[in-house]
């Protein structure tokens, strides 16, 4: 009994009383196995080279990439997503670096295959944009726009040689229409029957994607708001995914996460097929520029962000903070 009267089973701050009884009662969990780790790999260094809008994110060579593998199976990361970035002097109109069997990309598949085999799911990006003279992700008509069902065909030939270098999952990710049903019947055609798709359902033309384009040394010239999703738009969001269910997707995913967890939980609530999104370059970004200058707790910002991607419905987390982030969940 209080001053104010009697208010039984009415105290919910009961189970936050201790971190015990908080871990016991909670609602969300937060695993490794969630955790997808993002790698970039760049063709002609010899040492890593580090991103400076994104402090402890490198380029890596093709050596310190299988290392970063390692050390991702050895926290308990299930998957990990590779980006190739070529020499400036590869790139072209077509990215044809992207569809050569010995383009950087190729090379780093087999790389982390023959280092880790089945020990972590290894996931490829399908997409032009790394390869192109004009940064783009696909290819242009005679007039500088993407041509949609031009750059279907380069898709479709990615997808095989990525296949082919030993990749366990390939991801669409340049918002083509038709690009899922194409792709797979793409791998069906040369046997790769079980190499799953991860559709890029959702990809917002988002500010946030910024140090991204310092990360794979992009040429992009304007921007790519004919073919990326409208950041006003929700709706559409759930027709993009009928889609890429109706032509195949295995797994989908939105991107950005934080900026956009109403869309990822409309799509959790939509589906029975696993649900990714992917804190890109900007989330992280903004983190690690604030807790450099003191204004927040780094280490905890990092666990909250990921538990608010998980609670919105994503049961696999493309973060570039994965291993660091399972490591610290392994110490509990």
């Amino acid at each position: 009994m209080t001053s104010y009267g009697s208010f039984p089973g009415t105290r919910p701050r009961r189970l936050r009383t201790t971190p015990v009884m908080r871990r016991m009662v909670a609602e969300t969990r937060l695993s490794p196995a969630d955790l997808i780790l993002p790698a970039f790999v760049r063709e002609g260094i010899g040492e890593p080279v580090p991103i400076s809008a994104m402090p402890g994110v490198v380029q890596h060579t093709r050596d310190t990439l299988r290392k970063a593998a390692v050390e991702a199976v050895s926290a308990g990361v299930s998957g990990i997503m590779l980006f190739g970035v070529p020499e400036d002097a590869k790139k072209d109109a077509a990215g044809t670096a992207g569809t050569d069997p010995e383009g950087i990309l190729q090379q780093a598949l087999r790389d982390v295959r023959a280092e880790v085999g089945d020990d972590l799911v290894v996931m490829s990006d399908l997409c032009l944009d790394e390869y192109t003279d004009h940064g783009h992700c696909g290819v242009l008509d005679a007039e500088g726009r993407v041509d949609n069902d031009a750059t279907l065909e380069r898709y479709a030939e990615m997808a095989q040689v990525q296949a082919d270098a030993g990749a366990h999952v390939v991801g669409p990710s340049g918002m083509m229409d038709g690009q899922i049903g194409v792709v797979r019947d793409a791998l069906d055609t040369i046997g790769k029957e079980d190499v799953a798709i991860l559709a890029y359902t959702v990809k917002y033309s988002s500010a946030f994607f910024g140090p991204f384009r310092e990360a794979v040394g992009s040429s992009l010239r304007g921007d790519r708001k004919t073919y990326q999703q409208d950041p006003a738009n929700a709706r559409e969001s759930l027709r993009e995914l009928a889609l890429d269910l109706e032509e195949g997707a295995d797994m989908v995913m939105v991107k950005p996460a934080g900026p956009y967890l109403d869309i990822l939980a409309k799509v959790a609530e939509a589906v029975d097929v696993p649900v990714a999104a992917y804190q890109i370059s900007g989330e992280y970004a903004m983190v690690e520029a604030a807790a450099e200058k003191g204004w927040i707790d780094r280490d905890a910002a990092i666990l909250e962000t990921l538990t608010g991607i998980r609670r919105a419905g994503a049961k696999m987390i493309l973060t570039y903070w994965a291993t660091e982030a399972a490591q610290r969940l392994n110490r509990g």
